[in-house]
């Protein structure tokens, strides 16, 4: 069965479509009015191995708030539909991704149960017109919509560019070991029986 699906968010403030396949080859096609989110939704199609479109529209005459955060919201929920009973997926990963001298880590549980933890303090700075604060942002909407526990951590970063980058790769490289199906068994993976 095909592990793909196609979600529709529209609001006031924003409009948004997003198709994902699951076990793509990386295939991406991203349009925002954030240039910053579609370079990096370009790095978790890339090394995730996903197959994602992303269409935005926002009011970024206001700032880029409700398009970053909608457009992580509505990605979330295209996982959330796409991984279905969750039969046969590892669930738990984990991805160390270095940048020059930025070292980002994730750690994922899909698990059914929402939660963020971000455990790294950055700047409120801009990287060109991208408020940094932003990324975590994008995340907690991830994963208060995809029902994914999500841990992201550096022990050390000096480059606000490669550190954030780094982040959206690793989480890149855990989500897809996540969603990986396991050969071992086609259950849920939990003792209780569903996620």
């Amino acid at each position: 069965m095909a592990r793909t699906s196609h979600v529709k968010r529209s609001t006031s403030e924003t409009q948004i479509e997003v198709s994902l396949n699951l076990d793509g080859t990386g295939i991406q096609d991203i349009q925002t009015p954030v240039p910053f989110l579609d370079h990096m939704l370009s790095q978790l199609a890339r090394h995730g191995y996903f197959d994602l479109t992303v269409k935005a529209q926002g009011d970024t005459h206001i700032d880029f708030h409700h398009t970053v955060e909608d457009v992580g919201i509505a990605v979330g929920q295209a996982f959330k539909e796409a991984l279905g009973d969750k039969k046969g997926i590892r669930r738990f990963a984990e991805a160390n991704v270095p940048l020059n001298e930025a070292l980002a880590q994730c750690i994922i549980d899909i698990s059914g149960r929402a939660f963020f933890v971000f455990n790294l303090e950055l700047p409120k700075a801009k990287l060109g017109e991208f408020d940094v604060e932003l990324v975590p942002e994008f995340f907690q909407a991830f994963a208060a919509n995809s029902d994914i526990t999500l841990h992201l951590n550096s022990p050390y970063w000096n480059n606000l560019h490669h550190i954030t980058e780094a982040l959206f790769k690793s989480f890149a490289r855990a989500l897809d070991s996540a969603c990986t199906l396991d050969s071992r068994s086609g259950d849920v993976p939990s003792t209780k029986g569903t996620l």
